[in-house]
């Protein structure tokens, strides 16, 4: 397994693609200058950061997509991300990505991107894929090693690993910073926490369950 962890030249050269057209119809407002290194220590607010008055190529450089990362937690998936905030070069180009992997059985769960589209390529394994429309449509399939899947902007989606065998994804974003609103932990686990009343009639669940689900997810009660 640590041989299809690899990036091979062919898989590299595809990332780079995948990573170019999200850049096209950035979500992002138009950058003003050639560069903007975003200066992550700065107490401006801003939409975005401001700018490091010197740079380096490091700014613009990250190699924590290059092997797998563990798995073995309560999702069986890890996602590492590569946006702004890893590069900070990034800041004003209106692109990301991140790494996806996957254990048997593994799950990203159904989650938002409020900021961008998503579109993702299969490094190896299988996956099974979707998004809800606003429709309540769901709209899936399985995908597999070389495939592209693509999830709109702000839509909730979701990849599972049914299979016996770790998958692997990488994703590419149209914006430095896509955001990221998991479901269930965003009722469950936010703070101050939501009512439970809320999340009672919202699901139609008792106070005890929604107390049980807090407790999983390391929400309050």
């Amino acid at each position: 397994m640590a041989a299809a962890g690899k990036l091979s030249v062919s898989v590299v050269a595809i990332m780079v693609f995948i990573a170019t057209i999200s850049s096209f119809v950035s979500a992002d407002p138009d950058m003003l200058q050639d560069v903007c290194v975003a200066d992550l220590n700065n107490a401006v607010k801003m939409n975005g950061f401001a700018c490091k008055a010197k740079f380096s190529a490091s700014d613009f450089f990250f190699a924590g997509l290059a092997m797998p990362m563990p798995t073995n937690n309560m999702l069986g998936s890890t996602v590492t991300p590569a946006n702004v905030m890893q590069i900070p070069g990034l800041n004003t180009l209106g692109v990301s990505m991140a790494r996806i992997d996957f254990g048997p059985g593994g799950l990203n769960p159904p989650h938002t991107h409020p900021r961008a589209t998503e579109i993702i390529f299969v490094l190896y394994g299988e996956l099974d894929v979707g998004f809800i429309t606003t429709a309540n449509v769901l709209v899936s399939m399985t995908i597999k090693q070389g495939d592209v899947f693509t999830f709109p902007k702000g839509l909730v989606h979701f990849q599972i690993n049914n299979g016996k065998e770790p998958a692997s994804a990488i994703a590419a974003f149209n914006s430095q910073n896509p955001g990221v609103q998991a479901i269930a932990a965003t009722l469950f686990a936010a703070t101050p926490p939501v009512a439970d009343s809320v999340l009672s009639k919202a699901f139609q669940i008792s106070y005890q369950e929604v107390d049980e689900i807090k407790s999983k997810l390391g929400g309050k009660r």
